[in-house]
C-alpha cells in the first residue's frame, strides 16, 4: 500500500520542479510579445538611421510588433553600442551598427565593452560603396579637377566626418594618401549634419554614402566626382567609378549589421534573423534600399555566422592600420 503513494509522491514532486521551468520555456517561444528597440548609434537622417528604419519596418510584419528606433549619438557611435551591451540578452535591445561602430571604435576608444565578445550577431543587411563629394561652390568637375584645385590650395578645403576613425574620415585618409592631397577633417555628431552644411557650403568636401548624398546630388546641391568601386551605381550610372575617373582602386565599402547582447538565447537569435530575412526579400524593402544606391547582401550571407566572419575579417584589415596612423578616438 505505501509503494503507489511513494510513486504518486514523487511523480507529483518531479512535476511540481518541472513547472518553474514552463513560463520560461513559454515566454522564450512567445517572442517578441512587446516592442523592439533598435539604437542607432548616429543622428536622425544619416545613411545608417535611413536603412536602419526601412529594415525595421520590413521586420515588423514578421515580429507582428513595432520596431522603435532610438537615436543614441555621441563618439562615433560607441554610446549606443554601450547601451546595448549593458542591456538585458532578451531580444528587445538591438544594435545597430556596422564597420564604424562595430569594427573601427575598438581601435579607436577605450571601450567598457568589446565589440565581439558582448554581442550576438543577427545578420547583414546591407552595404554601400561611398561617393568623393564636394559643394557646388567648388570650381572642379571632375576627379581630376578636384584633385587639381586641392593640391593649389593646400589646408583650405574641409571635409564633414563622423570623427575620428569613422568611415568618412577613413575613406578620406585613403582619398589623401592616394592623391597627395591635404585637408582636415570636420567632426561632426552624425552624416546628415554634415550633409546639411555641405550643401549650405559651410564644408567643402564628404566621402558619404550614396543614401545621404543622392538626392542633393540629383537636385545639384552639391558635387558627385566619383563612386568608391569598381562598378557603377545602377540608381546613379551617371557617376563613374574611381577607376574610371583615374583614381584607380580606391574602393570603400560602407556595410551593416544587427546585433544582439551577449548570451541572447539562440531561437530569440534565429527569430529576429528570419524578420531580417523576411523583410530583405520584400520588394517594397528591396527596391527602397536600392534607390538609396545600397546592396543587399545574398540570402546566403544574411546569417549570424557571415556578419560574424566579416567583421572578423573587417577587424583583422583595418585595426592594424588606423593603429600605425595613431588615429584616436575623440
Amino acid at each position: 500500500m505505501k509503494l503507489p503513494h511513494r510513486r504518486q509522491f514523487l511523480h507529483l514532486a518531479a512535476s511540481a520542479a518541472v513547472l518553474p521551468a514552463v513560463p520560461r520555456v513559454a515566454s522564450a517561444q512567445a517572442f517578441p510579445s512587446r516592442p523592439i528597440t533598435m539604437i542607432v548609434g548616429f543622428a536622425a537622417g544619416g545613411p545608417t538611421d535611413t536603412t536602419v528604419r526601412i529594415l525595421a519596418e520590413g521586420m515588423r510584419a514578421s515580429l507582428g510588433q513595432n520596431v522603435i528606433i532610438e537615436n543614441v549619438t555621441g563618439a562615433n557611435g560607441s554610446l549606443g553600442v554601450g547601451r546595448v551591451a549593458r542591456a538585458a540578452g532578451d531580444g528587445y535591445s538591438l544594435s545597430a551598427g556596422g564597420w564604424d561602430t562595430h569594427v573601427m571604435n575598438g581601435a579607436l576608444y577605450p571601450l567598457s565593452y568589446d565589440v565581439v565578445r558582448d554581442f550576438e550577431p543577427i545578420s547583414l543587411f546591407r552595404s554601400a560603396p561611398f561617393l568623393i563629394l564636394s559643394s557646388s561652390a567648388i570650381p572642379a568637375n571632375d576627379i581630376e579637377g578636384l584633385v587639381a584645385w586641392l593640391k593649389a590650395h593646400p589646408d583650405k578645403a574641409s571635409a564633414g566626418s563622423n570623427g575620428p576613425g569613422s568611415p568618412q574620415q577613413v575613406s578620406g585618409l585613403l582619398f589623401q594618401n592616394l592623391t597627395g592631397t591635404r585637408f582636415p577633417f570636420v567632426p561632426y555628431r552624425g552624416s546628415g549634419p554634415a550633409m546639411q552644411d555641405l550643401v549650405a557650403g559651410q564644408i567643402d568636401l564628404m566621402f558619404e554614402s550614396p543614401t545621404n548624398a543622392l538626392p542633393h546630388s540629383r537636385a545639384g546641391r552639391i558635387k558627385s566626382y566619383a563612386v568608391m568601386a569598381k562598378n557603377r551605381l545602377t540608381v546613379a550610372p551617371d557617376i563613374p567609378t574611381v577607376d574610371e575617373a583615374g583614381l584607380a582602386g580606391l574602393y570603400f565599402s560602407y556595410w551593416g549589421g544587427l546585433w544582439a547582447p551577449k548570451s541572447t538565447p539562440k531561437n530569440v537569435i534565429a527569430r529576429l534573423n528570419a524578420a531580417v530575412v523576411d523583410a530583405l526579400a520584400n520588394s517594397s524593402v528591396r527596391s527602397r534600399l536600392a534607390a538609396l544606391g545600397l546592396d543587399i547582401f545574398p540570402r546566403e550571407q544574411q546569417t549570424p555566422e557571415a556578419l560574424a566572419a566579416l567583421q572578423k575579417a573587417e577587424i583583422e584589415k583595418w585595426w592594424p592600420i588606423i593603429k600605425a596612423a595613431n588615429i584616436k578616438g575623440e
